[in-house]
């Protein structure tokens, strides 16, 4: 069973439910996209998201694979939805330019999805280096129907 149409996530719901998380907007986290199980979650590098030894912080790479995981996964499920668990193997640190998380259902059920997720690091050349990995289970909490 899935979600009824007046219930999936609209990108116009999502930027709201962003805009409406603090720490999102602490962080500078903007929607690219989000539609059909699939999101994209990005923020510029500043200083203040580095720690003392110069690099982005890991915690912000976890974070944009949190959220890109959860919105991919709300895509799918509707916006009633919580990480249930992730995990993220860190493949080099963030330095420069834009930090875009990349998330893709790849599993889903009525009321859970499996996703992936990719952080990379976009310079202002265009090139992309891949910062993160991670999987996460998105868990629907809207009461079953």
């Amino acid at each position: 069973m899935s979600p009824a149409p007046d219930a999936l996530l609209t990108p116009e719901a999502a930027a709201r439910a962003l805009r409406g998380q603090p720490f999102s907007r602490l962080i500078g986290a903007r929607l690219a996209t989000i539609a059909g199980g699939r999101a994209t979650l990005e923020v510029d590098v500043r200083d203040e998201l580095r720690q003392q030894q110069g690099v982005v912080h890991g915690g912000v790479l976890a974070y944009l694979a949190d959220n890109a995981l959860t919105f991919a996964g709300g895509s799918v499920l509707g916006p009633a939805v919580l990480t249930a668990g992730m995990t993220i193997d860190y493949v080099r640190p963030g330095r420069t330019g834009t930090l875009s998380a990349r998330a893709t259902v790849v599993h889903a059920t009525a009321r859970q999805t499996v996703c992936r997720c990719e952080v990379v690091e976009v310079a202002e050349d265009g090139t992309e280096t891949v910062c993160a990995v991670a999987q996460g289970t998105i868990r629907s909490v809207r009461p079953p129907a």
